[in-house]
C-alpha cells in the first residue's frame, strides 16, 4: 500500500501542539469514568452499548475550546482518547463479569472483590492497548484508504467541524438534560409506566415497548436497518415462536420446564414462556451468529495476523517522524510479560504459566480480528460476543477435561473469558482513537499512553460501578436484564453440568443459519431474538425516527449530513444522561431513599402518560436534528 506515502494529515508532522497536557488527561478520565458507568448500565439493561467517541469529542471541544479558551484540536482528540476506553472497557466487562455476581447472589461463590475485578479489567484492557502497537502499522497506515473505520473517521470529521462551525457541545448537553429529566420521572418518582404493552389472546402473547429516550436514541444512532434487524428477530420471538409453542405445546411439559405449557402461560404469560423457552432458541441465535461472524471473517483473520506478524518482526524504531512514533517494542513486549505473570499469579484465574500465555496469544489473534473487523463495519458490528462464547466454550471444555469442574471450574472460565473479551473490545476501540489521531495528525506514542490511562481509571471503578447496580437491583432482574451475562452463565453452566436443553440452542442455531443464507446480518437478528419485545420495539422507533430524518428532502448532501449527526449527538447525549440517572437511582436505593421519592401511589398516568411520552422522546428527537437556522430554512425551502 502507497496510502501513506501520499496521505497528509491536517495536523502536518513537523509541526508541534499540545496533546498529552493536565487539561486533556483530567478532562479524559472524568468522561472515561462518566462514560464508562453510563455504558455499564446501558448494556445491562438492554444488551447494547454504542461508542462514546463522538460524544467524548464534541464535550472535550467545549472543555478545550469554549471553557479553556484553548485552540488545539489534538488536545480535543486526546480527551476522546482517554474517555471512549472507559467506555470501550465496560462494554467488555458487562459480557462476562455480572456472571460472577449472579452466582454470588446463588450463593455458589462469595461476592468477587473489586480488586479481583480490577486486577482482571487491567489484564484485558492494556492487552488490547499494547496489541494495538505492532498492528497500528499494518492496520491504520498501511490499509489507509482501504479500511474505513466509520466510528473514528467520523470522530475525526467532528473534530475538524468543530474548528470551523463550534463544537456542538450544547446538543450533547441538551440530550442529557431531557433524558435524564424522563429517566427521573420514569424511575424515580415512578408517576409514568417505562413500558405500555397490550396482550394478544388470538395469539397467546403479548406485544409491547418502553418508552425511555436511551432506546430511542441507540435505534437512532444503529440506523434503521440494524433496528430493523432487531424488531425481526423480536417478532419472530414473540409473535411468531411464543405462539407455537403456547397453541402446539398447551397440555404437554416440555424441559427446562417442569409443568405444561399451558400452566406456565397461565400463570407467568408471554414473559414466562420467553424466559424459559425463547432466551434459549436466542442464545443458540446468538451464538450461532457470532461462530459465522468469524468463519465468514478468516480470511481476513489470516491476512491481518500475517501483517501484524510481520509489522512485529520490523519494528518501529527506525520511524522518526511525530505523526510515527509509537510505544517502543520493548516497552511493549516486556509489559505484556508482566501480564502474563499477573495472569498466571491471580488466583481468580486458575491457568498455569503456559495457560496464560495461550491466554495471551488467543487475546492477541481476536484483538487482530476486532481491529480489523471494526475498521471495515465499524464497532458496532464486530463480532465480540461470538469470540466470547467460542473462548467461554474452549476454556470450560479444557478446564472440564482436565477435571477443574464445578463451580471454580466455571469461575475460571468466566475470568478467562473476561480477559479476552476486555481485550477484543480494547483494541476496536483503540483502533479507532488511532485511526482518528492518524487523520487529524496526532502522536500515535501519546495516543497510546492516553488509551492506557483511560484503560487504568476505567478498570478501577467498573468494580465500584458493578458493585452500586448489584445492590441496588442485582443482575438477571427485570431492572437490569444483564442479557449477555446471563447467556454466557447459561453456556458455561450447561456445558459443564451437561444440562443445556441442546434442542432448543440447536433450534436457534438453525433461524440463524437460515438468516445467514437469506443474505440478513444474523447477529442484530439473533439479539433481538434473545432480548424482550419491548427493548427491540423501542429500538427501532429509533430507527424510524433516522429513517424519517434521511429520507427528509434537504437543500443539498452536506444540510443532510448535518441534521443526521446533530441526530446522533443528541441521542448519544441521550444514552449518556439516561444512564447518569441509573447509577443516581441506583445510589439512592442502596441508601434507602428511592422508596422516599416514589410518588406512583399519589400519582400515577397509566399506560396513557406511557405512549405521551414515547410521542415526546421521538419529537425532541427529530426536533433536535432540525434546529440550526441553516437546517431550519433548508427544510422550510423544501416543505
Amino acid at each position: 500500500m502507497k496510502n501513506q506515502e501520499t496521505f497528509k494529515p491536517y495536523i502536518p508532522a513537523d509541526k508541534v501542539t499540545p496533546e498529552l497536557t493536565a487539561a486533556s488527561i483530567i478532562t479524559g478520565i472524568i468522561l472515561a469514568i462518566v462514560f464508562g458507568a453510563a455504558n455499564a448500565y446501558l448494556g445491562l439493561r438492554v444488551g447494547m452499548t454504542v461508542s462514546a467517541s463522538i460524544p467524548a469529542a464534541v464535550i472535550s471541544m467545549g472543555v478545550i475550546r469554549l471553557i479553556l479558551k484553548k485552540d488545539s484540536i489534538l488536545e480535543s482528540n486526546m480527551v476522546q482518547t482517554i474517555g471512549s476506553a472507559g467506555e470501550s472497557l465496560a462494554a467488555g466487562a458487562i459480557f462476562t463479569l455480572p456472571v460472577l455476581f449472579l452466582w454470588a447472589s446463588e450463593g455458589k461463590i462469595e461476592t468477587p472483590g473489586i480488586l479481583e475485578i480490577a486486577v482482571i479489567a487491567i489484564c484485558g484492557g492494556l492487552l488490547g492497548v499494547f496489541f494495538m502497537v505492532p498492528l497500528r502499522n499494518a492496520l491504520i497506515v498501511q490499509e489507509h484508504g482501504v479500511l474505513p473505520y466509520p466510528e473514528g473517521t467520523a470522530c475525526a470529521e467532528v473534530l475538524l467541524a468543530g474548528e470551523e462551525e463550534g463544537s456542538g457541545g450544547s446538543t450533547v448537553f441538551a440530550g442529557m438534560g431531557i433524558a435524564a429529566g424522563i429517566k427521573f420521572v420514569v424511575d424515580g418518582l415512578k408517576i409514568i409506566p417505562g413500558a405500555v404493552s397490550m396482550r394478544l389472546n388470538t395469539l397467546k402473547t403479548e406485544i409491547a415497548t418502553e418508552v425511555y429516550p436511551a432506546l430511542i436514541g441507540v435505534g437512532y444512532i444503529c440506523g434503521p436497518k440494524i433496528a430493523s434487524y432487531m424488531f425481526a428477530g423480536g417478532i419472530l420471538g414473540w409473535l411468531v415462536l411464543i405462539p407455537a409453542i403456547v397453541i402446539f405445546g398447551y397440555h404437554n411439559t416440555i424441559y427446562p420446564g417442569t409443568e405444561t405449557i399451558g400452566q406456565i402461560y397461565e400463570a407467568g404469560g408471554a414473559t414466562k414462556i420467553w424466559s424459559l423457552y425463547i432466551r434459549y432458541i436466542g442464545a443458540g441465535a446468538v451464538a450461532a451468529g457470532g461462530m459465522i461472524s468469524l468463519v465468514k471473517s478468516l480470511p481476513l483473520i489470516v491476512s491481518t495476523f500475517r501483517e501484524a506478524i510481520r509489522s512485529l518482526r520490523k519494528g518501529h524504531e527506525d520511524m522518526t517522524l511525530r505523526t510515527e512514533r509509537d510505544l517502543s517494542m520493548k516497552t511493549v513486549l516486556g509489559m505484556i510479560a508482566l501480564l502474563v505473570l499477573v495472569i498466571w499469579l491471580v488466583p481468580s484465574i486458575p491457568v498455569s504459566i503456559a495457560g496464560a500465555v495461550m491466554i495471551v496469544l488467543f487475546g492477541f489473534f481476536f484483538a487482530t480480528v476486532s481491529s480489523k473487523m471494526v475498521g471495515l463495519v465499524g464497532s458496532s458490528n464486530n463480532p465480540v460476543s461470538g469470540m466470547a462464547i467460542a473462548t467461554l466454550l474452549f476454556a470450560t471444555l479444557l478446564l472440564k477435561m482436565s477435571g477443574d469442574t464445578g463451580i471454580h471450574g466455571m469461575q475460571g472460565a468466566i475470568a478467562i473469558g473476561s480477559v479476552i473479551c476486555i481485550i477484543a473490545c480494547m483494541a476496536g476501540d483503540t483502533s479507532q482513537d488511532l485511526k482518528t489521531g492518524y487523520i487529524l495528525g496526532a502522536t500515535p506514542k501519546k495516543q497510546q499512553i492516553g488509551e492506557i490511562i483511560g484503560t487504568l481509571v476505567a478498570a478501577v471503578t467498573i468494580g465500584g460501578v458493578l458493585y452500586l447496580l448489584s445492590m441496588a437491583w442485582g443482575f438477571g432482574t427485570e431492572e437490569l436484564s444483564a442479557p449477555q451475562a446471563t447467556l454466557m452463565k447459561m453456556i458455561v453452566e450447561g456445558v459443564m453440568d451437561g444440562n443445556l436443553p441442546w434442542a432448543l440452542v440447536i433450534i436457534g442455531a438453525f433461524i440463524a443459519i437460515v438468516v445467514e443464507i437469506l443474505g440478513i446480518a444474523v447477529l442484530p437478528v439473533a439479539i433481538g431474538l434473545y432480548l424482550p419485545l419491548e427493548l427491540s420495539s423501542g429500538i427501532m422507533v429509533g430507527g424510524l425516527v433516522r429513517l424519517y430524518v434521511s429520507k427528509k428532502k434537504l437543500q443539498d448532501e452536506k444540510t443532510r449530513k448535518d441534521v443526521t449527526n446533530r441526530g446522533i449527538l443528541f441521542c448519544s447525549g441521550m444514552i449518556a444522561g439516561e444512564g447518569l440517572v441509573g447509577i443516581l437511582l441506583a445510589l439512592l436505593a442502596v441508601f434507602g431513599v428511592a422508596d422516599r421519592i416514589d410518588l406512583s401511589g399519589v400519582v400515577n398516568t397509566g399506560i396513557w402518560g406511557g405512549i405521551v411520552l414515547l410521542i415526546v422522546s421521538v419529537f425532541l428527537v427529530q426536533k433536535a436534528a432540525f434546529h440550526t437556522k441553516g437546517n431550519q430554512k433548508a427544510c422550510e425551502k423544501n416543505e
